[in-house]
């Protein structure tokens, strides 16, 4: 019988992964963080207590049992920690790399305070790329059941509620406004986070048990969902087209041409490609000192672009301390190692004109932290007095997206006040049949 293990008789430290050096990473689009070899992950897995109240499966949001595919691992059973995972998520490999780990499984991890907690994201994402590799995909024996589901928008969320449905005997379609399928994680995502062949391996496995994608498709202007109910024979829709709809400070200087949001700018990088312009057919115009607004996890993706677009300076200017920032604590630390500049407390009130139509700068005003806001962070005040001049040719909004709108103007969903479709807690919308998440 294998020893109980205890804290004491675990390894220590949390097991590291090898990076790309940041001089050499800012030149290319390749993966920063490589995989767990076959001895880290072995190691890593080591560290779990496999304890019995499992806190690690209730912070997953699609309930994997953690311990359960870490207990392979151990055994050296890789394919049977694939299958554990597969029973209730077939993207692992997308999951280990882009889950924020941290505030889920890996936050409620019993270590807490002591140790650092078992590297969940990094074993799964060991498992997907074996899964990969290998070309393993689980297809379970599916009784049809007659029913049609329709599913607008093929990022996290649509394949997700894709693999369930189908899993269930469902015949499932998923249309998709661009041209190729993924969502946020195609258009929103850098190679050097999540490289597109990984999405398109899990797709692929998706349409391995059934699902069809439809791209270029974009619901409620080729059709609305009502036709997708009454006229073309869906029995369920499900609607997740996600926030694509950036916000702008509504600033003196927004409109002018070197002002863009990140969504735009990691769409043409992304998607379009235009990081390999001229052998695609998709310039992006770029600014030799281009101060991106924001410290979210898009915000860092936008300026670890630009680095390797080809800017010659890239800041960082966000209205709050580090401490507040919204993004993930290893993203803040890759863009730091790759030479971003972060000017903390600074928030801008106006982009200045250079009298072509173009930016020359922008005015900015220091900040303070003031009480608490309704998200628990200190809210940010203006210093009066403090205003000054930064220097830049090129200023990206990355603070927030919204709805995007397309879906409520088209049909008659009911809306919150935020412009979001309404859904009660089964995700149930106002109109019989469609749900949304």
């Amino acid at each position: 019988m294998a020893k109980k293990k205890t804290i004491r008789t675990i390894p220590q430290q949390r097991t590291p992964v090898r990076e790309q050096d940041p001089a050499v990473r800012v030149r290319n689009f390749a993966e920063v963080a490589h995989a767990y070899r076959i001895e880290d992950a072995l190691n890593e897995a080591e560290r779990c207590l496999l304890c019995p109240d499992e806190p690690c499966i209730k912070g997953c949001p699609v309930g994997i049992d953690i311990p359960g595919f870490i207990r392979k691992i151990t055994q050296k059973d890789y394919r049977g920690a694939y299958d554990v995972i597969a029973a209730t998520n077939l993207l692992p490999a997308v999951c280990g790399r882009v889950c924020p780990q941290e505030t889920q499984c890996e936050g409620v991890c019993i270590f807490g305070e002591s140790l650092e907690p078992v590297a969940i994201g990094r074993l799964e994402r060991f498992v997907g790329d074996a899964a990969i590799e290998s070309g393993w995909v689980n297809i379970p024996y599916i009784e049809p059941n007659g029913f049609h589901v329709g599913i607008v928008g093929s990022g996290p969320a649509g394949m997700a509620c894709a693999a369930d449905m189908a899993k269930a005997g469902c015949d499932v379609t998923v249309f998709e406004a661009f041209h190729q399928a993924g969502g946020v994680l195609k258009y929103g995502i850098p190679d050097f986070r999540l490289p597109n062949e990984v999405i398109d391996a899990e797709v692929a496995n998706l349409r391995k048990i059934g699902v069809r994608f439809e791209c270029n498709t974009l619901v409620g202007r080729l059709f609305t969902i009502e036709q997708m109910i009454d006229e073309m024979g869906f029995d369920a829709v499900f609607i997740g087209t996600g926030a694509g709809y950036p916000s702008m400070l509504g600033i003196p200087g927004d409109s002018l041409n070197a002002v863009l949001s990140a969504n735009e700018l990691l769409t043409r990088c992304n998607l379009m490609r235009a990081r390999d312009f001229p052998d695609y057919d998709t310039p992006m115009p770029l600014g030799r000192r281009v101060a991106v607004i924001g410290a979210g996890n898009t915000a860092m993706d936008a300026m670890r672009v630009c680095l390797r677009l080809g800017a010659e300076k890239v800041y960082c200017v966000y209205r709050r301390t580090r401490a507040e920032c919204p993004a993930r604590a290893e993203e803040v630390h890759h863009a730091e190692e790759e030479g971003i500049e972060f000017h903390w407390l600074t928030a801008p009130v106006a982009i200045l004109d250079d009298g072509k139509g173009g930016v020359r700068g922008m005015r900015c005003i220091r900040m303070e932290l003031g009480e608490p806001d309704d998200s628990g962070r200190r809210r940010p005040v203006p210093v009066p007095g403090s205003e000054f001049d930064f220097e830049t040719d090129q200023v990206v909004y990355a603070i927030g997206t919204n709805a995007n709108p397309i879906i409520g103007q088209t049909s008659r969903l009911r809306l919150n006040k935020r412009g979001y479709i309404e859904t009660d807690a089964a995700l149930a919308t106002s109109m019989a049949g469609v749900y949304a998440g």
